[in-house]
């Protein structure tokens, strides 16, 4: 009986790999847009460029979809950073970083949570600051 339990409770929590580094950087992205509990459509639209952007051989729409339902099952950062670290050269993490950045510009509100969720992931990609600010700036700028 305790044994079902635990099985039951494990197989709540499961939280699918994420199948490529282009997961795991539309679920970054969709971090950001969640960062102030508001939902925005510039939020999305930002998000949908830089996916295009990024990563244009993947369906802009399927990522983006599949994004949004992992990030709600999902509750670390480590594992969808780590796949990025791991096969993105760091040019291609730092335009993940502007395009986060213009992602939490979109709306016109850059919003305490959505900076702090930023750093959090230009930290695990091993981003220093020096980088975080110029990509910030960057983003700010365009």
């Amino acid at each position: 009986m305790i044994r079902k339990f635990f099985e039951k409770l494990t197989a709540e929590r499961y939280e699918p790999e994420p199948e490529d580094s282009a997961i795991a950087a539309a679920v970054l992205m969709t971090e950001i847009i969640r960062a102030d509990y508001d939902v925005d459509e510039a939020e999305k639209d930002a998000m949908k460029s830089a996916l295009k952007s990024l990563i244009p051989e993947r369906d802009v729409e399927a990522l983006l979809s599949e994004a949004f339902d992992t990030v709600n099952v999902s509750n670390d950062l480590q594992r969808f950073t780590s796949a990025i670290h791991e096969q993105w050269s760091d040019e291609q993490k730092m335009e993940l970083l502007i395009s986060l950045w213009r992602i939490a510009y979109a709306d016109n509100d850059l919003d305490k949570y959505e900076e702090h969720m930023i750093r959090r992931i230009a930290d695990l990609l091993y981003i220093s600051h020096t980088d975080f600010i110029k990509a910030k700036i960057t983003a700010r700028d365009h």
